[in-house]
């Protein structure tokens, strides 16, 4: 995957530069959870940067990455050996990747690699420090604003449902076909270093393309990120919490975006 870094008028595109380096990556999905991933640069500019991740996450958020960026790659900290800098994910993309096994003991057989699932993740740079809506709120999602000029960093604004394409978004949504009907799936929930927590079996309230409202036993704050899958049609996906409400009966529902794909409806109805 490559930085695709937004551009401006009239502004040229900083050129990719390929550089390995360490970094370390802490995202907060909740006021009250966090998580903290070491990982390398696959490209960097002075506005944004490509790695990967074990973990989701999607466009909009907020990430803070501490890295030895060059200095001519910095827009402050120039005297500083660690580089760190709030960042804008910009683009994400789910991908597997396979492991490869531990060196098989003497005398045992040798394991097969294991596929496990990776993010590609493009985010451009934003400043030394958050917004002061993301404090109250680490779930908020924001968007581009401009460039000042050729040395500063990106501005963003909280995204909202002003522009055209975001109507066009909303009304897509609004249109989808929602059904009513009970899906066999299980929620599964991560640990600090992106592995399975906790999972449950449950069944859906309603299910579209684009998500679904699920009941649950869990508490499970929103902002956060679950893997939702069926056995029966062989299928997972990635899904952001938007909502937690009681329903009747007094049984929760999470309210789930899917992030990195759809839900086929065909054999549902």
């Amino acid at each position: 995957m490559s930085t695709e870094v937004p551009t401006t008028a009239g502004r040229r595109t900083p050129e990719r530069i390929k550089l390995t380096v360490p970094a370390r990556v802490e995202g907060r999905e909740s006021t009250s959870y966090q998580w903290a991933e070491l990982t390398r640069l696959i490209n960097v500019t002075a506005y944004g940067a490509a790695f990967t991740l074990s973990r989701p996450t999607e466009p909009g958020r907020l990430l803070h990455l501490t890295l030895p960026l060059p200095r001519q790659l910095r827009c402050f900290d120039y005297g500083e050996q660690q580089y760190r800098v709030w960042s804008l994910v910009r683009h994400v993309e789910a991908f597997k990747s396979s492991v490869a096994p531990p060196p098989p003991q003497a005398g045992a057989s040798p394991q097969k690699a294991v596929d496990t699932n990776r993010f590609g993740v493009g985010v451009a740079f934003v400043g030394k420090r958050p917004p002061t809506s993301y404090l109250i709120n680490p779930a908020t999602r924001y968007e581009i604003g401009a460039l000042a000029d050729q040395k500063s960093l990106w501005q963003v604004r909280e995204r909202t449902t002003s522009d055209a394409t975001d109507k066009v978004a909303a009304i897509s949504r609004r249109r989808d076909t929602r059904l009513f009907i009970p899906v066999d799936v299980t929620i599964e929930v991560l640990d600090d270093y992106g592995a399975v927590k906790v999972r449950e079996l449950t069944v859906t309230e309603n299910i579209s393309r684009r998500g679904a409202a699920v009941m649950t036993t869990l508490s499970v704050d929103p902002g956060r990120f679950v893997r939702l899958s069926s056995a029966r049609h062989q299928l997972s996906v990635v899904a952001a919490v938007r909502a937690r409400r009681t329903g009747a009966g007094g049984i929760a529902r999470l309210h789930l975006e899917f992030i990195d794909k759809q839900w086929p409806l065909d054999g549902l109805e």
